[in-house]
């Protein structure tokens, strides 16, 4: 009996020790990808950068100056609305998923539509609006762009704000309830309090997500060559400027393409890292 309970144990071990290589094996793989990418980055990007980057307009094929001045403002009006727009609706959702819905049909209706939004490709997205906004507007503009974001930003929130409620103490609310406090306030004074860093580390991945968004912006925002802040016209943006300077013949715009991602990449790490750090200073 003491030897097949030590040979199952070495044999538990063998697997365990095997299941742990079979990761790192799959780790290792993955970070290789991982950093020949951000390599490749830093290495193209940072020499396409230039003050005419940030200050200069969208050049013509094989001119000898131009920046991304336009795209870079055009990327930043369409990512502050759409996350304006989605935000509110996605943290609502979600706190009624979290709060309200329990195990009714509404909510595994909403959490399945929720589920579908969430792995639906991006295209499909601007095709809907290209189809439900644009054509029947007449027109690409900055404001259809905006909404089609949106729509990419709310089912991350409403997923993230309703685990991280979730993950809040009950002990926390019913101690609320027992002093008589309304539910309302119990859900705004207490658990999207306590569960506020999740909450917005969920939107935080929502704007990563959107900052390099192509093919929504294609069928709803297009782009513009000269500068514009004006969301009712085509708007030019940073994930279109991109693409079509990547797939350019010229090498300026190559560079400038490289120089693009760089801060695209560079935006969203440094996002993340400072609301990391203010947080954590925060809870402490």
């Amino acid at each position: 009996m003491l030897r097949e309970r030590l040979s199952r144990h070495r044999a538990r071990k063998r697997i365990n020790q095997l299941a742990l290589v079979l990761s790192l094996l799959a780790m290792a793989f993955g970070m290789v990808w991982l950093l020949w990418i951000l390599w490749d980055t830093v290495r193209l990007g940072v020499t396409g950068l230039s003050g005419a980057v940030f200050t200069e307009s969208t050049p013509p094929p094989m001119a000898t100056d131009g920046g991304l001045a336009n795209a870079i403002v055009g990327s930043l009006l369409m990512t502050f609305t759409a996350t304006l727009l989605g935000t509110p609706v996605g943290i609502l959702c979600g706190i009624y998923l979290a709060e309200y819905a329990g195990k009714g049909w509404l909510g595994r209706t909403v959490g399945f539509v929720n589920d579908i939004l969430l792995s639906a490709p991006s295209i499909v997205i601007g095709l809907f609006i290209y189809y439900g906004l644009v054509a029947p507007l007449g027109g690409f503009s900055g404001w259809a762009g905006s909404v089609a974001l949106a729509l990419l930003v709310i089912p991350v929130v409403i997923r993230t704000t309703e685990n991280m409620l979730s993950l809040v103490p009950s002990a926390m609310r019913e101690a609320a309830y027992a002093l008589g406090t309304p539910r309302w306030k119990v859900i705004l004074s207490i658990t999207l309090r306590a569960a506020s860093s999740g909450v917005v580390t969920g939107v935080l991945l929502a704007v990563a997500r959107i900052s390099g968004e192509t093919a929504p912006l294609l069928f709803t925002a297009l782009n513009n060559q000269f500068f514009s802040a004006d969301m009712g016209q085509p708007m030019a943006n940073l994930p279109v400027t991109i693409f079509q300077f990547a797939m350019s013949p010229y090498e300026n715009w190559q560079t400038l393409a490289w120089a693009g991602v760089f801060i695209i990449t560079m935006s969203v790490l440094a996002l993340n890292i400072i609301a990391r750090v203010f947080f954590r200073n925060k809870q402490s």
